[in-house]
């Protein structure tokens, strides 16, 4: 039957009719907040193209952290920035590195916590990129199998200082059972992979190349992170990870790739995260900052979009005052 007897808009008349028949709902569980880290004391330095974000020393990480679990915040996820980069990463998978000390600190003081570390390189090379690049090759191509090793430890290194899910997100092939076997190996069976399973060569990264100081001194990432392009390539992506171990997956931008966060979430029966990359941060807080956009209101509404989409959690620097706006 169609109008008039059907009108749509009854359900719409009020507040407490749209909250009742809301199929898509936001909770703070369900945000992850992204934190960058970095050595000394009593450091908190701003991060110019990402407002309200900042690298932070560990006291003020944990500072941090306390605020997350008194507001119900799922959890966090450390990037962690060392004093020295060289071209093995070797700051990565040192036991008393800047991201297992975070951990480590973050475990003691506010428990119960989730902590999910960034299995990655790029943050700790000298050169930005993901892994090791053989010596003359000013392409930036990275050696694949040689950087599974890398991964491996640095994700052992952050679950023996006490992380709770390693993500890893350096998109190299077999990197997912590189990890698992070496988890298994160190007695850390019950320790899930949180896989950056289909990480796009995106151009909404830049302002996080900033925050993390990651940005390649030569070439690109598009030799090993996905075309844009390619969407059943991602589907390739996911299965070949589970394959592999992944207890999850992610979809890396959100708000881009929608269509490949649904299309995950019909064909695969695991946790799906989506990563609301910081492109996407700023660009929301670029035009509210102008009064192009109300930003409360559009951050409630992206928020949900990826939600509707089919992710179960979200990576976000906007965990906080999402949660804000929901309590």
């Amino acid at each position: 039957m169609a109008f008039p007897i059907q009108r749509l808009r009854r359900l719409r008349s009020s507040e407490s009719l749209r909250r009742l028949v809301r199929e898509t709902q936001l909770a703070p569980s369900q945000f992850i907040l992204p934190l960058f880290v970095v050595p000394g004391q009593g450091i908190r330095k701003e991060i110019l193209s990402m407002p309200g974000n900042a690298q932070m020393s560990v006291d003020n990480i944990v500072r941090e952290c306390e605020e997350c679990r008194k507001l119900g915040i799922g959890g966090v996820i450390l990037f962690g920035i060392p004093a020295h980069k060289d071209e093995t990463a070797s700051g990565a998978y040192d036991p008393d590195g800047i991201t297992q000390r975070a951990v480590r600190a973050i475990k003691k003081n506010v428990p119960g916590l989730l902590i999910m570390t960034d299995v990655c390189n790029c943050e700790y090379t000298s050169h930005g990129h993901c892994g090791w690049i053989k010596e003359g090759d000013v392409n930036g191509q990275v050696d694949n199998d040689t950087t599974l090793g890398w991964l491996a430890k640095t994700a052992v290194s952050h679950v023996c200082a006490g992380a709770d899910i390693v993500a890893p997100s350096d998109m190299m092939d077999g990197r997912v059972q590189a990890i698992r076997q070496a988890l298994d190996a160190a007695g850390h069976t019950n320790t899930p992979i949180l896989s950056y399973a289909a990480k796009y060569a995106s151009a909404f990264y830049g302002p996080f190349r900033e925050a993390a100081e990651s940005a390649p001194q030569f070439g690109d990432r598009r030799s090993y992170q996905m075309d844009p392009a390619n969407g059943r390539e991602a589907m390739r992506e996911i299965a070949l990870d589970l394959e592999e171990g992944a207890d999850m997956i992610m979809v890396k931008p959100a708000m881009a790739y929608l269509d490949i966060i649904r299309q995950a979430r019909d064909r695969f029966e695991v946790p799906l995260g989506a990563y609301q990359v910081s492109g996407e941060f700023s660009m929301i807080m670029a035009a509210a900052n102008n009064g192009w956009l109300d930003l409360d209101r559009t951050i409630l509404e992206s928020l949900t979009s990826i939600r509707r989409a089919g992710a179960d959690f979200v990576l976000t620097y906007f965990a906080k005052r999402a949660t804000a706006l929901i309590s």
